[in-house]
């Protein structure tokens, strides 16, 4: 039974972990069209924000009191806890500004090793040697997939310190999703997860946006980015990483890089060489290799 919940957990992580690599390629597109980071963010937000308040009304009118209602301890403990949200979007989109996209990629996908780490700390229990062996092949495929290797960039250490920062802000969402208010509703964590992000990408935009708010954003984009960036991802996460632990849940996590791959290649038409399908394989094969044993539960 507790291995069935190990695999419900990782099917959960690895579905939302797919969302967020959807999410790339279209704020990429709404870059293109123009719009700003802080309005790309706020619409993410919002929108979120009204999503979770529909899904939390319709589960209070299904279930009644059935629905384990959050303290206003939990309350308070889950908005803080949701800050990681907002500032893992804020570091990333920063990063973006220094260094390239797949460099930047490759940092946010140090939360694999981060996540073992914290785990190692908090639980005090050395990783088994195949979350080490998947660390290792993970970042390694990282590298082929972003095609490190064969690219020529230069580094400013301003990316790469933000960059890390995002990487950092990232795992310690998948350590709250695993540690927070765990007995409330994923909807309820979710939701005032999202209002603590808020806080922080509402501050960043007043701070960063110098010309007037492009309301478009909402109508077109806001919508879709909202569904792939702050509603599907947040409810799996809190849903799944619970059941998975925060190391593996973060080694299942790195789907998001083979899916943004995918995503860019078939809706942006970015070329793809060997050595980044390679690359994928292996972060697949990671994947595999960590969660071999459930698979052979009768």
């Amino acid at each position: 039974m507790i291995k069935n919940n190990v695999l419900k957990g990782v099917f959960l992580v690895g579905l939302g972990a797919t969302s967020y690599g959807m999410l790339a390629t279209f704020v990429k597109i709404a870059y293109g069209e123009g719009f700003t980071t802080p309005e790309v963010t706020i619409a993410q937000f919002v929108y979120g924000i009204l999503g979770m308040l529909i899904i939390n009304s319709y589960q209070k009118a299904k279930k009644g009191n059935d629905v384990v209602k959050a303290s206003k301890k939990n309350i308070f403990q889950l908005m803080l806890a949701g800050t990681s949200l907002g500032m893992t979007s804020v570091f990333y989109y920063l990063a973006i500004k220094y260094i390239p996209v797949s460099i930047a990629i490759i940092l946010l996908m140090q939360t694999v090793w981060m996540g073992v780490l914290f785990e190692m700390i908090l639980e005090k229990k050395t990783p088994s040697t195949q979350k080490i062996i998947s660390v290792i092949i993970v970042l390694i495929g990282t590298a082929l997939a972003t095609n490190l290797i064969q690219s020529k960039v230069d580094f400013d250490w301003r990316g790469i310190v933000l960059g890390l920062l995002s990487a950092a802000s990232f795992t310690t969402t998948m350590f709250t999703a695993n540690r927070v208010a765990t007995h409330v509703s994923s909807a309820q964590r979710s939701l005032f997860m999202l209002l603590g992000g808020a806080i922080i990408v509402f501050g960043f935009a007043i701070a960063t946006q110098n010309t007037p708010f492009n309301f478009e954003i909402f109508m077109k984009w806001g919508i879709v980015l909202a569904l792939f960036g702050t509603v599907i991802p947040p409810l799996l996460f809190n849903a799944g990483f619970p059941l998975t632990g925060i190391g593996l849940g973060s080694i299942v996590s790195a789907l998001e890089l083979p899916v943004s791959v995918l995503m860019a290649y078939f809706l942006l038409s970015e070329k793809v060489n060997t050595v980044q399908w390679f690359g994928i394989l292996l972060i697949i094969l990671a994947i595999i290799i960590m969660n071999v044993n459930f698979k052979k539960t009768t």
